[in-house]
């Protein structure tokens, strides 16, 4: 179950929809048990429905139109090194939560999920395009909270 309720948080926009997203995820699981065929990873077909449900979940919201200001978002590269080490995954995690429902949903099903722009689309009802600017604008609004986050940690180490 914890693996379970990391994707729905990944999903979700706090902790709350999340664990709305697991419940209807195992009532699901629950409701379609017979059709599991032993044919592949359970906790994978398990995982499966619990995406859906937040994709269900989302398109009911249908909040495309919500829009971050990414001014300023163009910041130097950091190491992913540098980024966990100075990062912990609470921190990653939250600042997914703050992405807009769109660019969070393509952000996940991309990265996580590993989809490309057409089957997002699909998914969705958007187009191939607005599913690569939703990434892009997604991942430039990750940076520059990396990046906040990393100078913030070095001016508090600086001011000790």
């Amino acid at each position: 179950m914890p693996k379970m309720f990391g994707v729905c948080l990944r999903y979700s926009k706090n902790r709350e929809e999340a664990e709305e997203i697991l419940q209807e995820g195992f009532i699901r699981v629950f409701e379609y048990i017979h059709q599991y065929n032993f044919s592949g990873s359970f906790e994978g077909w398990v995982r499966k429905i619990m995406v859906n449900c937040a994709l269900q979940k989302y398109r009911s919201k249908r909040q495309m139109h919500a829009v971050i200001n990414i001014e300023d978002a163009t910041v130097e590269p950091a190491s992913n090194e540098e980024i966990l080490s100075k990062l912990g995954t609470k921190e990653l995690l939250e600042m997914v939560q703050q992405l807009s429902p769109a660019y969070r949903m393509v952000f996940n099903l991309y990265v996580f999920e590993g989809m490309k722009h057409r089957e997002i689309a699909e998914h969705l009802g958007i187009s191939e395009g607005t599913s690569k600017s939703n990434l892009s604008d997604a991942r430039a609004f990750l940076q520059k909270a990396v990046h906040k986050s990393i100078q913030s940690a070095k001016q508090n180490l600086s001011e000790v």
